[in-house]
């Protein structure tokens, strides 16, 4: 039976961890899991045969690594490894009963803005692996232990322009439910299902007690099967070795619980063996999971926002050449630091979306449309709404976004249904339908009603759910179609009580050629809300239109208590000021340039500010107090490592500056001093390290970075070599915690005059003690708090 019937008739049971399983078969700290399918093959099909005799429906192929990358110094290529390992799964296979799953993990580096790693080559990784699955005869792939969720989608849209064959996805959470790079559950739920995954859920990071919020958050936005693999509890350190607390018996009581919830598929990560597998399978075998009813809600996000489309939101309109001689100046120019403060600005004013145009017949619209939406989303976390004519540009748009965009737009015509609404469905999109067609904007309601119903009509056809159609009935000038105007309103008002959509409109043409504008564009966005306008897509540095959306969300009860109306007239919704922002404008500049990871200016800015102050005034008064409240920020989950690492590379083209002007004056760089930085032996991962290192190095201190699998006798040397105060040290992986301990105890026993700090995934603060380490940094802003009590 196909996998996807299979999935339509019941539960489906998932085998446990690989890892695990490999350890107590003797792995050591940092082999290569997957060379043993080469090496020793008949290992991984005892595994294998365990798990299914267990009662797994699904084994996974011992492939979690097996991307170019991460096997690039092991002399096997990932076509030898994917072979070998589906070979190993087939042969452990008692009936064709079952079915095999090729695993693909993270690759190991972090994708732009964070890191260095483009969308196309991390494609193109992935992309490797799928081919090798398909030619070698899996039933389906597995995306699993997923943080980024950009690379989740690179990973997803490979093995769907690749293969017919379905595809799992899962994400690992926090107990915040945020993953590492701040991705929401929503967020995650909406691409992936959006993106058209078989099923999505959660593994990995926690045990199924700490699963547990996680796991009916993403059954309540779901509206595909959802996969749950929890780790075996909490990982504990007993004699130097990582131990899992969850018995097989209170496992499977979890699991159960799950599928009662609507789990529909369900297994094991981390510390989970076949006798969790055995008990899982026979605790839930006279359980029928609960049939949920589909969640309906209209929404569009980035990784870690959300916009909920239960109330009026407002589009910000002036991300768009038409009419702006200075912005097509910009855009002819690449002048896309403009372009960034229109979007920094409309947001600042209260915009929750917004809008993106660069059609201009003199440029690349398609290249530069990439080029904005990147820069954009590294600064921001504000969906966008992808504007374009062309259905080449609008693809190109949304195969980068990061997120879930709105396309603006699709009409009536037949050519722009067949050309737009396959690409919104590929890309798990919204959609902005006008009400026109071959014949123009209809003169009467009922002429632009049919239109939008015909519409929405198609878009389902393609797939594509009734929430995420918008429809824009069009506004048409008072000064030269009066009439029309009530139309627009009667049009709006049918759309939404006969289509059940929610509703568009480009609020300011209504008063193109009359004076005193601004009074018939507000009065205009009223009689619109009250016709039942969604999203007016408006000026939102015009205060007379916000002032207007404002006072209807407090008028239509969305606004609950008027907290929004009186923080924005009652001087309430102040961040505290320090003594930075009551400067001078020019003199703040820095200051907010870094905050708002503009990085183009940071230049600029800083030669000023030498212009007038010594460069270590620069540092301690406008960089230092930038970067603390970047860090309270993130500490508080108002901002997320994508905008912290942003604000971060702000500061590094600052300190450029600043090096060059202190070489030039004679002086030595300014150094608050040295910390050795290390992911210790046996461990490949080295993500959380770097970042710590960007941070450290922002705050001025000299990091000395050992990179990854460094031996303990390596950081002695250097802590020594150097005579450096601090010392930090990470891993990731279970299995190689113990050589954390043995590197703090090699320094002790040096008698080094050095205080060492540990982190990393695996990491808590009583293991930290417990390994006689003087600090436990949860996160590279810890890292920072942490040096600055050591260093200064």
């Amino acid at each position: 039976m196909d996998f996807r019937e299979y999935l339509k008739n019941g539960l489906v049971i998932f085998d446990g961890a690989m890892g695990t399983m490999l350890q107590s078969k003797g792995l050591k700290a940092g082999d290569l899991p997957e060379l043993l399918n080469i090496e020793k093959p008949d290992l991984i099909i005892e595994i294998h045969k365990d798990y299914l005799k267990a009662g797994a429906k699904v084994i996974t192929t011992n492939t979690f690594g097996a991307n170019a990358l991460k096997l690039k110094d092991s002399g096997q290529s990932v076509d030898t490894i994917i072979q070998a390992a589906v070979e190993n799964a087939k042969k452990a296979r008692f009936n064709n009963d079952t079915y095999i799953a090729l695993d693909m993990g993270p690759l190991g580096e972090l994708l732009e803005p964070m890191g260095t790693l483009t969308f196309t080559e991390a494609y193109n990784l992935f992309k490797e692996q799928v081919i090798a699955g398909v030619k070698n005869g899996v039933d389906l792939f597995l995306i699993e232990t997923m943080t980024d969720l950009y690379e989740t989608k690179a990973a997803v849209l490979a093995v769907k322009e690749n293969s017919d064959l379905p595809v799992l996805c899962t994400m690992s959470f926090e107990e915040d439910g945020r993953t590492f790079t701040g991705c929401s559950i929503p967020s995650m739920v909406m691409v992936l299902q959006g993106l058209g995954v078989d099923a999505l859920g959660v593994n990995c990071s926690l045990g199924p007690k700490e699963l547990e919020a996680i796991v009916d958050e993403v059954l309540s936005y779901a509206r595909i099967p959802v996969l749950v693999q929890a780790n075996a509890g909490l990982p504990t350190i007993v004699s130097g070795e990582t131990v899992f607390n969850f018995a097989p018996e209170r496992y499977a009581a979890y699991a159960r619980k799950f599928v009662e919830k609507g789990v529909r598929l369900i297994g094991g990560c981390c510390g989970t063996t076949a006798e969790h597998i055995e008990v899982l399978a026979n605790s839930v075998k006279d359980v029928d999971p609960k049939v949920r009813e589909v969640p309906k809600y209209s929404a569009i996000c980035t990784p870690t926002g959300v916009v909920m489309i239960d109330g009026i939101k407002v589009i910000g309109e002036r991300i768009n050449p038409t009419g702006k001689k200075r912005f097509k100046e910009a855009l002819v120019k690449g002048d896309l630091d403009y372009i960034l403060k229109e979007a920094i600005s409309q947001v600042d004013a209260g915009a929750e979306v917004l809008d993106v145009n660069v059609g201009l017949p003199e440029i690349n619209e398609a290249e530069t449309m990439v080029k904005v939406i990147k820069e954009i989303q590294a600064i921001l976390d504000v969906p966008l709404q992808i504007d374009s004519t062309d259905p080449k540009v609008i693809e190109q748009g949304l195969r980068i976004y990061n997120g879930k965009a709105l396309v603006n737009s699709v009409n009536g015509e037949e050519e722009s249904l067949e050309s737009i609404l396959p690409l919104v469905k590929k890309y798990g999109a919204a959609v902005l339908g006008l009400t026109l067609d071959e014949k123009g904007i209809p003169e009467t309601a009922e002429g632009r009603f049919a239109i939008a119903e015909k519409i929405v009509k198609r878009a389902e056809e393609y797939g594509i759910a009734r929430e995420d159609i918008f429809i824009d009935c069009l506004t048409l000038t008072a000064a030269a179609q009066q009439e029309g105007v009530k139309e627009t309103l009667k049009a709006l008002q049918m759309v939404k009580e006969r289509l059940g959509v929610k509703t568009v409109l480009g609020v300011s043409n209504v008063s193109f050629g009359l004076p005193n504008r601004g009074l018939v564009n507000k009065t205009f966005l009223a009689a619109s809300i009250y016709a039942g306008l969604d999203l007016p897509i408006i000026d939102p540095l015009n205060k007379d239109m916000m002032d207007t959306v404002r006072a209807s969300r407090v008028l239509w009860n969305e606004d609950k208590g008027a907290e929004e109306y009186l923080a924005a007239y009652d001087g309430q919704k102040q961040e505290n000021k320090t003594a930075m922002e009551a400067q001078t404008a020019k003199e703040k500049d820095l200051y907010k340039i870094i905050l708002q990871g503009m990085k183009d200016d940071a230049k600029e800015a800083t030669k000023l500010l030498l212009s007038k102050y010594e460069a270590l005034e620069v540092v301690n008064e406008y960089i230092v107090p930038a970067l603390d409240v970047m860090g309270e920020r993130y500490e508080k989950g108002v901002i997320f490592l994508p905008q912290l690492i942003r604000s971060a590379e702000t500061v590094k083209e600052s300190f450029e500056v600043i090096k060059e002007a202190l070489t030039a004056q004679g002086n030595e760089e300014i150094s608050k001093g040295k910390i050795v930085l290390a992911t210790v032996e046996g461990d490949v991962h080295d993500i959380g390290k770097n970042i710590v290192k960007v941070l450290l190095e922002n705050y001025n201190y000299e990091v000395i970075d050992l990179g990854k699998n460094v031996p303990k006798e390596l950081i002695v040397e250097e802590a020594k070599k150097h005579q450096v105060k601090l010392v930090g040290l990470s891993a990731l992986m279970t299995t190689t915690v113990k050589h954390m301990e043995e590197a703090i105890l090699a320094l002790k026993k040096e008698n080094l005059d050095c205080k060492v700090m540990v982190g990393g995934a695996v990491l808590n603060e009583d293991y930290a003690k417990m390994i006689k380490a003087d600090y436990y940094g949860k996160d590279a802003r810890e890292a920072v708090n942490i040096a600055r009590e050591v260093l200064g």
